[in-house]
């Protein structure tokens, strides 16, 4: 009796437990109730169910990093090889649209091959040089924004399409870097042409404003003026302390020192 009573209890106990779903809080679930999917996601939290007609579906909801290895082909019909990583989530909302329509292989029927297509669509537009450029990250959002107009209204979010190591042909790859080479020498030629450019600018002002002024000074310099310059000069010979013989005309004063030649005395400013 107590064993008949013991294996009664295991059994009950199993089919209680079996009864029961806990969703994580990286999960969301759909139950499944005689094959058929029901209309509703349900959040974390723990579940009662009938184990004989109902199962619970579990999808992730963090960040998958999905990779792959994959031959580009860029504008020029060269093929160029990159591990790519592509960072998607499930709408967690939207996970029974998922399981609907693309099932629990989604990554595969869905994912994979809208990458694929979309790639190729944007690589064939660049350059294979723009792979390796500042161009890198214009075609990735490029892929990522023409994946998101498919899978974006079957319940995915993709958030990110990363290129990494990107390899050229052997051929390609030296040609790219002699191109490369070349355009950076000629912006360096640029750039040294502008600065004499501004150089020669530069000495054509200077020497333009030093002309200016010596047109202003010469326009200036009156009868009057001069005659004020040699009165000026009359006052500093005369507070002088040395001996001195001035011989002048009025405009032009002359000093004689002792054993001296005549000299003349020029006007300051003069």
């Amino acid at each position: 009796m107590r064993t008949w009573r013991a294996s009664l209890l295991a059994l009950v106990l199993v089919v209680l437990g079996s009864g029961c779903a806990v969703i994580t809080q990286d999960q969301v679930g759909v139950k499944r109730t005689f094959g058929q999917l029901q209309d509703e996601t349900l959040q974390p939290g723990f579940y009662f169910l009938n184990p004989i007609t109902t199962t619970m579906l579990r999808l992730p909801t963090h960040t998958q990093n999905l990779k792959i290895t994959l031959d580009l082909p860029s504008q020029e019909g060269v093929s160029v090889s990159s591990e790519i990583s592509i960072l998607y989530r499930i709408n967690s909302q939207r996970a029974h649209e998922v399981l609907r329509n693309a099932g629990p292989e989604y990554e595969e029927t869905l994912i994979l091959s809208i990458f694929r297509s979309a790639a190729a669509d944007v690589c064939a537009q660049f350059m294979a040089k723009d792979m390796h450029s500042g161009e890198r990250s214009k075609i990735e959002n490029a892929i990522r924004d023409r994946m998101m107009t498919i899978v974006g209204e079957r319940g995915f979010v993709i958030e990110a399409v990363l290129l990494k190591s990107i390899s050229l042909p052997a051929g390609l790859a030296r040609s790219i870097e002699a191109r490369l080479e070349s355009e950076q020498d000629a912006l360096r030629m640029k750039f040294v042409l502008e600065r004499e450019r501004q150089e020669a600018e530069r000495k054509l002002l200077a020497a333009q404003g030093e002309r200016d002024a010596q047109k202003v000074l010469a326009e200036g310099l009156t009868d009057e003026i001069l005659k004020l310059r040699a009165i000026e000069a009359f006052m500093a010979l005369a507070v002088s302390p040395n001996t001195k013989v001035i011989i002048t005309n009025g405009a032009m004063p002359m000093v004689m020192d002792d054993n001296d030649e005549p000299a003349p005395v020029v006007t300051p400013n003069q």
